[in-house]
């Protein structure tokens, strides 16, 4: 029962961040025009904000965890360290995924012609501000 209420309200903790991860995320996308959609959510899947158009947030959010899952088992299990980034490319462009800070995650998905250093400069910087901001609102709970 406890750590269900605790769950409960470190999720509305996330949420008040909402409107700043938002902000960063619309910023990356105007640096990036050729992402077509752009998601932060928590490593468990939570979506905490999103611009994305042609698909459901909800649904990518649960699939990136459970590629989360993955590859922080194969990093560890490879002796890479801590999990940072995974990108996938499909014939119609590339999802990208970012560790932000200890608990979320951002994905981007891109057009195929997206210049992929660029994708990476881009969203390293992004991911480590909406880390800021997860952290920050999960500190001020746990300080409450």
């Amino acid at each position: 029962m406890r750590r269900a209420l605790r769950a409960r309200a470190e999720r509305r903790q996330l949420m008040s961040a909402e409107a700043d991860v938002l902000g960063e995320i619309r910023r990356l996308r105007a640096r990036l025009p050729q992402l077509t959609g752009a998601m932060a959510a928590s490593t468990d899947g939570l979506v905490l904000a999103q611009d994305t158009a042609d698909v459901e947030p909800e649904g990518v959010a649960a699939l990136t965890a459970a590629a989360l899952g993955v590859a922080m088992r194969l990093t560890d299990a490879t002796g890479q360290g801590g999990f940072r980034e995974l990108l996938i490319r499909g014939e119609l462009g590339y999802v990208a995924t970012y560790a932000a800070g200890s608990s979320a995650v951002l994905t981007l998905l891109a057009e195929p012609r997206t210049n992929v250093g660029r994708l990476h400069l881009e969203a390293r910087r992004s991911s480590a501000r909406i880390g800021e901001l997860v952290d920050g609102a999960l500190e001020r709970l746990e300080n409450a």
